[in-house]
């Protein structure tokens, strides 16, 4: 089991991460692009097993390196420093915040296989980029609790998505292998396994305040392996450029 997780990217996603390797007895190293001094209040409430260092620092110190930043920044992650890793891709193409990227657009391309393609001697693993933050951090459960939920992986090495694996059970979710990269579409914004499973119907006629209050406090529908390898099986491709922000930001 890895000892280390090395984060690229502190934001919703990257800090519920940390919380969540934090409580399972991991070390985290944390990064961002304003540098480690932004992260000394996360860094204090995580305590003596979390310290904030630059991205390259991080891709250097983790067993296992999660890279959760906008993906229209995928090409600054620190390639070289990740050499012979396995790097967990959380991020989503979103065309109101990335921009238009053709290859996504025509479809002939996984957001992934592109972070693959710059990552070219890395192992990519497509993970928790199919949940919300509030939920990802407060639905993961103990193994072989009942209401244990479960999360897709995708990737192109096994042995890559057996440490994925790993770390998923270490954190609270079962992990259920839907392929390769190139199969990693099946969890994206505007599929059936994409967030909605895991969060309760809003309630109706709610302000934009009482919206946001809702959302973060809402507890999370529980989702198990069988569910979703249905939902990712019966998912139906269209364009990526088609996908719409959600609630869920990287």
């Amino acid at each position: 089991m890895a000892k280390t997780l090395g984060l690229i990217g502190a934001g919703n996603i990257g800090s519920a991460l940390a919380r969540l390797a934090v409580a399972a007895g991991l070390n985290v190293v944390l990064s961002n692009s304003r540098g480690p001094e932004t992260l000394s209040d996360l860094v204090a409430e995580l305590g003596e097993r979390a310290r904030a260092a630059t991205p390259t620092e991080a891709a250097q110190a983790g067993d296992l390196v999660v890279a959760t930043v906008p993906l229209n920044t995928y090409q600054q992650l620190p390639a070289a420093d990740l050499v012979g890793k396995t790097v967990i891709d959380t991020m989503n193409y979103y065309p109101e915040r990335d921009d238009r990227i053709p290859e996504l657009d025509a479809g002939e391309q996984t957001s992934s296989a592109l972070v693959q393609r710059h990552l070219a001697n890395s192992n990519v693993v497509k993970a928790f980029n199919n949940i919300d933050f509030v939920r990802l951090f407060t639905s993961a459960r103990p193994a072989g609790a009942d209401d244990r939920s479960a999360l897709p992986i995708a990737g192109d090495d096994d042995l890559a998505k057996a440490q994925v694996a790993e770390l998923l059970d270490a954190l609270g979710y079962d992990a259920v292998d839907i392929g390769t990269l190139a199969d990693s579409w099946r969890s994206e914004p505007g599929t059936p396994v994409y967030v909605q499973p895991y969060l309760p119907a809003q309630p109706e006629g709610l302000t934009d305040a009482e919206k946001w209050h809702w959302f973060s406090e809402a507890s999370g529908l529980l989702v198990p392996a069988d569910t979703v390898k249905e939902l990712t099986d019966t998912a139906v491709r269209r364009s990526a450029g088609d996908a719409r922000a959600t609630l869920v930001q990287d």
